[in-house]
């Protein structure tokens, strides 16, 4: 799917169900797919991206499950730069989240 959210959706029931490895498949998707269409919005790479803008909510929660699964299988320093990003991006995102 072209869906960030769909992809984060994938990725949250594979960390329940304990894939942590598949998780960090499907949330880097729903990461990369998010980044393609805020690029296409025009957003520059930089930024906020607000949690409250509900159409932003597939990308945050795809970067949430991607820091959530590096984290479990041991990529420390990629989920310190996804929760990091997630913070930047978007605060309420990061409460809200975690």
């Amino acid at each position: 799917p072209t869906s960030s959210l769909a992809w984060a959706q994938l990725a949250d029931d594979a960390f329940e169900a304990g894939r942590p490895v598949e998780s960090y498949a499907y949330a880097r998707t729903g990461y990369h797919r998010g980044l393609d269409a805020l690029r296409r919005s025009g957003w520059k790479g930089h930024g906020p991206v607000p949690w409250e803008h509900e159409p932003n909510r597939g990308f945050l929660r795809a970067l949430h499950a991607l820091a959530r699964a590096a984290g479990a299988i041991g990529e420390t320093e990629e989920r310190e730069r996804c929760s990091t990003f997630l913070k930047d991006s978007s605060p309420t995102a990061a409460d809200t989240l975690s």
